[in-house]
């Protein structure tokens, strides 16, 4: 072989007496993957992440959920266990999600218009699709 570096093709590694080895983490940070738009990758899943737009409720639905909060403020006393779909707005773009909530109900809150469950959910009654329970089956 006559080449331009077979002169040194069989001497060891070089290593520094005077100054101390990179740690391998170190070493593999310099070739490590570089982000010019920090943020950018977040911001682009954020775009394409789906929300759900507010159902609106007719005359009908809401006399019969009105009917529902009726027997329920009636019932508090025993508790009773139902089943609540309501919406919840997204904290960062337009929409949200459609949310059930399952447990005893121990406050109804007319005036500020919140359910408050036993678990400490909150549920504000104009974001309320549903209401399903044992309670509500003299109704159907």
């Amino acid at each position: 072989m006559n080449g331009k570096y077979d002169e040194i093709m069989g001497l060891p590694h070089h290593v520094s007496k005077t100054r101390p080895q990179m740690p391998m983490s170190d070493r593999a940070a310099q070739f490590a993957p570089f982000a010019a738009l920090t943020g950018y990758d977040s911001a682009i899943k954020e775009t394409g992440r789906l929300t759900d737009e507010r159902i609106e409720l007719d005359e009908g639905a809401l006399t019969a959920l009105n009917m529902r909060y009726q027997l329920l403020m009636d019932a508090l006393d025993e508790e009773p266990e139902v089943e609540i779909t309501y919406f919840k707005p997204d904290e960062r773009k337009a929409g949200g999600a459609y949310v059930t909530a399952t447990g005893a109900v121990i406050k109804v809150d007319d005036f500020e218009r919140l359910i408050t469950m036993q678990d400490g959910t909150m549920i504000p009654m104009d974001d309320i699709l549903s209401i399903d329970g044992e309670l509500f089956l003299s109704l159907e």
